[in-house]
């Protein structure tokens, strides 16, 4: 199986994710290069984050953040997300222009915005707008580009124009990993470049997680934990992250 060094390091990483793990002897016979190899493709996996070596072979990483099909994320933590999203859209008054971000969690609050008069919703999340799509008295905004099949969003240079050509009052911003030092992280640089260009339109940012996303990073960032106005997330926070974000100036809600 003749691959090149980028394409033999994703099947390695695909395999890793599906399987938990993976042998330096079984990689090289499937790609037919040496053991040596392999274990340069690992030590790269290991310094990217996404395994943890170990003798013979590697280990998925599980504190990584991968990039998973929405989908499948809806399928996670349901009644959690739908509590949060049911709070952060109490948040939301009358007259607002907000900015929803693509994801399981910020769909949720769509849900609740049917009773809203005079809102400006902007979205990159093609099934947010969806659902927002029939309501009289809600405008809705596509930030345009291209469709990521996988999340149902959209990111591109087209979006991030039209952002920068407006304010808006809130963005709920959502989550793939969460570290307190490295701030809010996502596997794909196309969606961290239009969440940036989100932060900046803003006039607060409002992140929005259930606690599974805590201790996970990823290869893009898209804010620090300074750039927050609040977070929104369950019980399950560690005590140290709500400890280090108050001390920041962070409002951390906890809902049950």
């Amino acid at each position: 199986m003749a691959l090149d060094t980028a394409q033999r390091r994703k099947a390695i990483l695909e395999y890793i994710q599906k399987n938990q793990q993976g042998e330096v002897s079984w990689f090289a016979e499937l790609y037919q290069v040496s053991t040596v190899t392999i274990r340069n493709d690992l030590n790269y996996l290991e310094k990217k984050g996404c395994v943890i070596r170990c003798y013979g072979g590697a280990l998925l990483n599980n504190q990584f953040t991968f990039d998973k099909p929405l989908n499948d994320k809806k399928q996670l933590n349901t009644s959690i997300k739908a509590k949060l999203g049911k709070y952060a859209a109490s948040l939301i008054k009358d007259g607002d222009k907000i900015i929803l971000d693509s994801g399981s969690t910020t769909e949720q609050i769509a849900y609740h915005l049917h009773s809203m008069r005079h809102l400006t919703v902007m979205t990159n999340g093609i099934n947010i707008a969806y659902h927002l799509a029939n309501q009289p008295d809600i405008e809705v905004m596509l930030t345009g580009g291209t469709i990521r099949k996988r999340s149902y969003s959209i990111n591109g240079t087209s979006g991030e124009g039209l952002l920068s050509s407006f304010r808006f009052n809130t963005l709920f911003l959502g989550v793939d990993g969460f570290d307190k030092i490295a701030g809010i992280t996502t596997p794909h640089q196309g969606e961290a470049d239009i969440n940036r260009k989100m932060v900046e339109a803003a006039q607060q940012v409002i992140a929005i997680t259930d606690s599974s996303k805590f201790n996970r990073q990823s290869f893009c960032l898209i804010a620090r934990p300074e750039q927050l106005a609040m977070l929104i997330t369950d019980s399950g926070i560690p005590p140290d992250y709500v400890e280090y974000l108050t001390a920041l100036g962070v409002d951390v809600r906890i809902v049950d």
